[in-house]
């Protein structure tokens, strides 16, 4: 079934529920899209390298999407969004079968990306939510308002039911759009060695404080002579 939805920039875009069907041109622009940025340097400094690792990481995290969450998409298969259905509070850490296909696709580089996955397992919120996984727009077609579309579409039925949405954003033009589509920004998490930040980002119902549930980052230990 396809939906018609409008952003705020008057973009009209269809959207509907990807199948594996959609799994090869989907997963290279999720591919292509986190390629460039400072937490894909990060994660795989060696740009040739990157783009291989990538492509086998998405590949993972598109097929787990249609297992354990769902997937949308727009009828030229120009952007992907991966939602996954937080009615109770996350696992912590990963299952062996995670880490297994997670060191499979990323190889050498596997110790970052547990790493990340692990900081964004542990600070994740126990209420009840939808999680944005991952977000991408083929570049060809970036800033022209798809991928807030994309979201508007789901956003609209997170309304209807009064659940609220969370994601991680890991770069500053991100998180502008998602500040624009009603995320509030909480304390960034900060990945070690580089001091690069990533925030995580709360729309819909907060706590009775008027709070996004953000669990507090770990505060520094002092040391002791």
């Amino acid at each position: 079934m396809t939906n018609t939805t409008t952003n705020t920039d008057s973009v009209t875009v269809a959207v509907r529920r990807a199948t594996s069907s959609d799994a090869g041109p989907l997963i290279a622009v999720l591919a292509e899209a986190f390629h460039d940025g400072p937490v894909a340097e990060w994660l795989i400094p060696d740009p040739t390298d990157r783009r291989v690792v990538l492509y086998r990481y998405f590949r993972n995290a598109f097929h787990h999407g249609l297992t354990h969450g769902h997937i949308d998409t727009t009828t030229d298969l120009s952007a992907v969004a991966i939602w996954y259905p937080r009615l109770d509070p996350p696992p912590q850490g990963h299952t062996r079968e995670r880490q297994e296909a997670l060191e499979h696709a990323t190889g050498p580089y596997a110790p970052k990306f547990t790493l990340m996955e692990a900081m964004f397992d542990a600070f994740h919120p126990d209420e009840p939510h939808h999680h944005l996984a991952y977000l991408a727009v083929d570049p060809e077609h970036q800033n022209q308002g798809i991928g807030a579309a994309l979201l508007h579409e789901h956003h609209r039925h997170l309304d209807q039911v009064g659940l609220p949405a969370y994601l991680e954003a890991t770069n500053t033009r991100n998180r502008q759009l998602y500040h624009r589509l009603g995320y509030t920004a909480g304390p960034p998490l900060i990945l070690p060695t580089d001091g690069l930040p990533i925030w995580r980002m709360w729309r819909g119902q907060h706590t009775p404080t008027g709070r996004a549930p953000f669990p507090p980052n770990p505060q520094p230990q002092r040391r002791t002579r």
